[in-house]
Formats: C-alpha cells, sequence, structure tokens
C-alpha cells in the first residue's frame, strides 16, 4: 500500500441484500450515484445497477450465504473500476460493500500466494510443519501444545475499510511475533506461528509445562494488542487464546486444532484476555448454549429481560441529564446473567431483533413509571442491538415507539455502536433527529471510526468506551484517545461524554479534555429495576 489517505479507502456504498437480491437497506454512495439502488426496503438492485452488474451482485451473495465465507470480484460500470466484497449476515442476508478502486494497487485477485514471500503466512507451509512436529514428538515421546488465537476486530476491517488493509494490519502482528519468536530466550518453549485464516492465527510450542505455555501465549497477545499504524490510522487487535495438549487432549492435528479452536472461542465469549486450556468441560458450554437459546426466548416472551439504569451527569454541575439503560437478566436459578453472555447467544441464535424489540417495550414502562418529577430535559437511553439496527423493519419499529406518544420522542436517546454506525445508512436516523431524538454514537475508540459518516448523521454525541476511561490517569496511549475524541466531538460540534468515571481526578482530567457529560462511580447513580425507578420519581 501507498502513503493515500485511509479514507481514501473508505467503502462508497454499503448495501443489505437479501438472499432474491432485494435492496433492504444501503448507505453511503454520493460520489457514485450510478450504482446507488433504491433504498426503499423491497426495490430490487436492477433499476440502479446494470444487469450484469446486479446478476454478478446475487450470484455473490448467494454463494456467500451459502459458503459462509467472504467473497469479492470487480466490475467496471461507466469507465470507472469498482471492487465489491460481500459478507453473509445471518442465513438470508448479506452485506456488500463496493469502493472504487485505487490506481496502482493490484486487484485483490490478483495477490497470490507467490506475491507473499512471507512463511508464517503460508497455511499450507504451516500445516505441514504442524505435522511433522506432531511425528517428531511422538517418536521422541515429546510434548507439544497448540493454540489459537481469534483476532476480534479484523473481520470488520475487511468489511469496513478493505481486505488490504486488514492483512497488511495482520502482516505487522505476525511480524511483530516473528520477531519476538526469533529473539525467545531460553526460559521459553520454543514456538513457531502460522496463519489459518483472515483472523485466526496459530502457535505451535515445543512444551506442555502449562505455567510456561499460559506465560508465553499470554506474552504473544500482549504483542498483538499493541496499537498499529496504517496510513494516517491507529489499529489495536483483542485476541482470545485457546490450548490444546498433544496426548492430553488429542493426538491428531485436526483434532488437536479443533480442541485449541474450541477453548478460543470460550475465551472469546467470555471476553477474557485469559488463556484458556482446552477440557472435557469445554464440550459442556455448546450444550449450555441451547439451553439458553431456549431460555432466552422464554425470557423475551415473558419480558424477563429488564434494564438497569445508569445516570449521566454534566461534569461540571453534577446534575443528572439522562438515565442510561442497560440490559439485564436475573435468571430464576442462574442468578444474574452478564450480558456479554446471553447477547452473544441472541445474536447466533437469530434472536437479537426480538430481544431489542422486548427492550423497546420495557424503556416505554420504565420511562412512564420513572418520569413524573422529573426534570423536563432528563432523557432516558436505549442501545438498539446490531441486528435490530440493520433489520428492514428498524425504522418502523422506532417511529411506532414515538406515535404511541407514551414516550416523546425530545426525552429519548438512540445508543448506537461505533460499528453498527459506521456500517448503516446515516439518512436513516434524519427522521428520529427531526423529532427531537438525540443519536449516540456508543462504544467510540473500539474500532474504526469514519469521520465522514459522524459529519453527515444527525448525531448529537460521542459516547467514548469505558476501557479507555479508566485508563486516562495512568496510560499514555489512553490519555490520547481520550483527546483526540474530545477534540473530533468538538470540532463536529457533538458533545463528549465519558463513561466509568469513578473518582474526581478523572471528572477533571475528562473536563480539561473538553468532555462534558458523563456516568461512573463518581455519581453513584444506578437503578436496578423498575420499584427503584417508581421510588426516584416519587423522591424527586
Amino acid at each position: 500500500m501507498g502513503s493515500e489517505p485511509l479514507s481514501d479507502l473508505l467503502p462508497d456504498l454499503v448495501v443489505l441484500i437479501r438472499r432474491d437480491g432485494r435492496v433492504l437497506s444501503c448507505g453511503g454512495g454520493q460520489g457514485v450515484p450510478e450504482l446507488r439502488p433504491n433504498s426503499e426496503a423491497g426495490r430490487a438492485s436492477e433499476p440502479a445497477w446494470s444487469e450484469k452488474t446486479a446478476s454478478m451482485v446475487r450470484q455473490l451473495v448467494r454463494r456467500t450465504i451459502a459458503q459462509r465465507a467472504s467473497e469479492e470480484a470487480t466490475f467496471t460500470q461507466r469507465s470507472r473500476r469498482y471492487e465489491v466484497r460481500v459478507t453473509a449476515r445471518g442465513p438470508d442476508r448479506a452485506v456488500a460493500v463496493i469502493r472504487a478502486a485505487l490506481e496502482g494497487l493490484p486487484e485483490t485477485s490478483a495477490v497470490a500466494a507467490g506475491d507473499r514471500p512471507r512463511p508464517e503466512l503460508d497455511r499450507r507451509g504451516f500445516l505441514r510443519r504442524f505435522k511433522e512436529s506432531l511425528s517428531m514428538a511422538a517418536l521422541r515421546e515429546s510434548s507439544l501444545a497448540v493454540a489459537v488465537l481469534y483476532i476480534d476486530g479484523i473481520s470488520d476491517v475487511a468489511q469496513v475499510i478493505g481486505t488490504r488493509i486488514a492483512e497488511q494490519i495482520m502482516s505487522t502482528a505476525i511480524g511483530r511475533l516473528s520477531t519476538q519468536a526469533s529473539e525467545a530466550s531460553g526460559s521459553q518453549p520454543p514456538w513457531y506461528l502460522g496463519q489459518l485464516g483472515e483472523n485466526v492465527l496459530a502457535v505451535v510450542l515445543e512444551s506442555s509445562d502449562r505455567d510456561a505455555v499460559e506465560t508465553c501465549i499470554s506474552q504473544i497477545c500482549a504483542s498483538l494488542r499493541e496499537p498499529i499504524a496504517v496510513g494516517d490510522a491507529e489499529f489495536r487487535l483483542t485476541p482470545y487464546a485457546g490450548v490444546g495438549v498433544l496426548g492430553l487432549d488429542a493426538s491428531s492435528p485436526r483434532l488437536l486444532l479443533d480442541h485449541a479452536r474450541a477453548a478460543s472461542a470460550e475465551a472469546r465469549r467470555a471476553a477474557s484476555d485469559s488463556v484458556f486450556f482446552f477440557s472435557d468441560t469445554t464440550k459442556l458450554p455448546s450444550l449450555a448454549r441451547l439451553d439458553m437459546a431456549r431460555e432466552l426466548r422464554e425470557a423475551i416472551a415473558n419480558r424477563d429481560i429488564r434494564f438497569r439504569y445508569v445516570g449521566r451527569h454534566d461534569l461540571l454541575t453534577g446534575r443528572l441529564v439522562t438515565w442510561v439503560g442497560y440490559l439485564r437478566w436475573i435468571h430464576p436459578l442462574r442468578g444474574e446473567i452478564r450480558p456479554a453472555e446471553f447477547l452473544r447467544v441472541a445474536e447466533s441464535t437469530g434472536l437479537g431483533v426480538a430481544l431489542s424489540r422486548a427492550a423497546l417495550e420495557s424503556l416505554r414502562d420504565d420511562y412512564i413509571a420513572m418520569s413524573p418529577g422529573w426534570d423536563d430535559d432528563v432523557r432516558i437511553s436505549f442501545g438498539a442491538l446490531r441486528d435490530h439496527i440493520f433489520h428492514e423493519q428498524f425504522h418502523a419499529d422506532m417511529q411506532r415507539l414515538c406515535k404511541e406518544g407514551r414516550l416523546p420522542p425530545n426525552r429519548l436517546e438512540l445508543r448506537i455502536s461505533e460499528k453498527a454506525f459506521i456500517a448503516r445508512d446515516a439518512s436513516v436516523f434524519a427522521p428520529f433527529h427531526k423529532l427531537g431524538m438525540h443519536l449516540v454514537v456508543d462504544e467510540a475508540g473500539r474500532g474504526t471510526s469514519s469521520v465522514p459518516a459522524l459529519a453527515r448523521a444527525p448525531v448529537w454525541g460521542v459516547q467514548l468506551d469505558r476501557m479507555w476511561t479508566t485508563a486516562v490517569r495512568k496510560d499514555d496511549v489512553a490519555r490520547k484517545v481520550c483527546r483526540a475524541t474530545a477534540s473530533l466531538a468538538s470540532s463536529l460540534e457533538l458533545a463528549a461524554i465519558a463513561t466509568g468515571v469513578d473518582d474526581t481526578a478523572q471528572r477533571d482530567a475528562l473536563l480539561e479534555m473538553g468532555y462534558r457529560y458523563g456516568s461512573g462511580d463518581l455519581y453513584k447513580s444506578a437503578l436496578s429495576n423498575i420499584t427503584e425507578l417508581a421510588a426516584a420519581a416519587g423522591a424527586a
């Protein structure tokens, strides 16, 4: 890649398409009107695209959904060349990301294995060496461990920015690890690595000592978490590691990799930085998730999933301005289930839309119970789930909530995660803005934000992810991210919001940077159920 700004590689058009070729929604397209289809749900793509292009996109969508793997192609329209990448989004729809091809860069289809001289990217070479290592370990009666590292975030970069950027990020990360492997001291077991997929790495270690393996993999994960600069942007990866041990967990290469991959999946589901080792109990969560999916479906129907509310305050005056709702599930037998656990189950089983819709109903009821006696400008905040945001009925669901009259739109704040925001057509949010609803881009600083999208959309505020706020006083990178986010919000005339404001030192530092609102332990304002809400309303 050359020195062109990363913004040049942002997609011109993002389209959500059904298996039959119908366009459900689209974003962008201002620079490519000849490609932009009608964003009205149910309208086919043929009227705006040439028949040849539309047919090619339909074929990619069907193939992507069938194979559960991304597909890429190039096409030409009106003497201009474009690149398209299609990624499956469930069993009956896919997302197509289209961008103008940059001159002087090789086409994706032209990047062959021979163009990549780095042996660590050679999947076949790694698997061949892995099999040889297993054979030698069996002959010598020595030990061997294999770790699978799932790199979270790479797929989003590949879809939104481009595969070449994702590959460059991974190449940089792997280059660091290769250097680390060659410089490893005698206190560490020898190891080598390979790339099994777009966002999956494997590490083979000549040891089965749990402590030594855990220490080595933890150091590798720490290296992967270090920032990676590409062009004018900086990326952060989140690795999740699982380990399988030869003889203890499996004796064949494929089974050993499968077990390490299963342990890595458990680390990801737990959102843990720890290294997970495979065991017989690793097999149990898949059965437990089936039970949880059934129980979650019942909980949604019975409206057992409610909100826990955290107060957002004006950092300067301390005045309460918003009750921010976070989903909460108190299971009758298991107790409180972490949102990270049941939200992943909802997404993987297709229950995300139903859960988000049920949450809207709870939000309306909570507002009715809590609003009497409160200041007229205090709002209630709702974080829509990603599946719901991309659903064709999302706009109608939000309009219906506003038209009912029991939750005025000028008292409602809609939070959209940064990753979902950059992949959604900003025009979808315009009607909500006209009604007086506040739109807040949430979890800022986790992914790759699009400044043009923020500038175009009717956004009211940007909420910084808690991971940066809590580290603002002790980590130089966190301070830079906090300051950059506040500066961006100020330049776009948006409210800068922080979460995790736990003491006065944090508050003062954020105020100095330009943050206006925040929530956290400093204010001790959290309501966990409707009884507390009603009591708070009465006290006010």
